[in-house]
């Protein structure tokens, strides 16, 4: 598989994802304050933050949240490693709001 269908196929599948966490979460993309709130949630995501409970149940938010944030690493990653190749990847609107909130958060925090 070459880098560009590789990289195309990830995006595509990184994005359908994020949607889909976005609807659990009820995400509205374009709230750019309820976006960079997340980013930033994302940004200082610790997984030792967050505890499940056998025998509770289950907070399937919370489980898409820790989703979420482990598909923006991911985003991020992609974008990073398909540019040191010189390709531009990136997914659609959810993507594109998010990554930019996570690149901005990211810059706040100086990480």
């Amino acid at each position: 598989m070459s880098q560009i269908a590789h990289y195309t196929t990830n995006t595509h599948d990184i994005e359908l994802e994020i949607q889909r966490k976005g609807v659990v979460l009820g995400i509205d993309w374009s709230n750019e304050a309820q976006v960079r709130a997340l980013a930033r949630e994302a940004i200082n995501y610790s997984p030792d933050s967050i505890k499940f409970t056998a025998g509770k149940p289950v907070d399937y938010q919370q489980l898409a949240k820790v989703d979420l944030f482990g598909l923006a690493a991911i985003m991020l990653r992609t974008m990073e490693e398909s540019a040191a190749v010189g390709l531009e990847s990136h997914g659609g609107e959810a993507w594109k709001v998010f990554a930019r909130a996570l690149w901005a958060e990211k810059a706040l925090a100086g990480h």
